[in-house]
């Protein structure tokens, strides 16, 4: 990306839908803009839920991450503005879906979206963070998402076989480290979907920062209504209902994820 140092491109990847993968990446958006930071979400699920839940109606997808994988239209062309300041969307349509057949005979075929990120130059001022919100799946089109990303954030429910998963995606992860991108690095694992009333939720947690230890975040999100509620009403939760306790959960991540960056930009 022909941006400054401190741009950060991050991808949001689990091949396991419903672990609040989208969630995670609006909210976590919406709380680095409102701390002034600028953000832009690549939505790259065919689903397009992102786009959803943050009212980007179909018509307005005239442009979206489809054309910007098969060089049809670069970044600055595809972003579109939402209702949150300092924050843009590259939306997704079903267009997507055919993407990854288009362009897996393509030499560069796992470095379509790093392209167009180097590619960019922002006039309205550059992005200090993107972050991708993946497919659930480890297709071409997460293999992208790793290729072009500087980081990983892995959303992980609080389930009986969150750690199987896991053990999966990591896999892959080192895969694309050895091969399309050495510098990815695993920058956390946020726990989802925490319910303080099942012990099995509590277990979990204790399993997972005993494998995976200071890879994970603190902050824990917890099950919610209100954040369930939320993409229905085309907004963030954090917009929706500042007050819950997973609107507050998203900030407190928002404010750990700076302060990794902070620990990497030392390091």
């Amino acid at each position: 990306m022909a941006a400054k140092k401190t741009s950060r491109v991050i991808a949001i990847a689990n091949q396991k839908g419903g672990v609040g993968k989208t969630t995670t990446a609006i909210n976590l958006a919406t709380a680095l803009a409102a701390v002034g930071r600028r953000v832009a979400i690549i939505d790259l699920d065919p689903q397009g839920n992102a786009s959803t839940g943050l009212a980007i109606d179909r018509d307005a997808r005239r442009v979206s991450s489809y054309e910007l994988l098969t060089g049809e239209a670069g970044l600055a062309e595809a972003m579109v503005p939402t209702a949150v300041p300092k924050l843009s969307l590259v939306p997704s349509t079903l267009d997507l879906l055919g993407a990854e057949m288009e362009i897996s005979r393509l030499p560069d075929r796992a470095y379509r979206l790093r392209n167009a990120l180097h590619a960019y130059h922002g006039e309205a001022g550059e992005l200090d963070f993107v972050l991708i919100d993946c497919p659930p799946s480890l297709n071409l089109l997460t293999i992208n998402a790793m290729a072009a990303a500087t980081a990983l954030i892995v959303p992980l429910q609080c389930e009986f076989f969150a750690l199987e998963g896991l053990s999966q995606l990591l896999q892959t992860v080192e895969q694309v480290r050895s091969t399309i991108n050495p510098g990815l690095e695993i920058h956390g694992i946020v726990l989802t979907m925490f319910d303080a009333r099942n012990n099995l939720s509590a277990q979990v947690v204790d399993d997972v920062r005993q494998v995976m230890g200071e890879r994970v975040y603190d902050t824990i999100i917890p099950r919610n209504v209100r954040v369930s509620e939320a993409p229905s009403h085309g907004k963030p939760a954090i917009l929706y209902d500042l007050k819950c306790a997973g609107s507050q959960a998203y900030l407190k991540l928002a404010s750990e994820v700076i302060r990794r960056e902070r620990e990497l930009a030392a390091a």
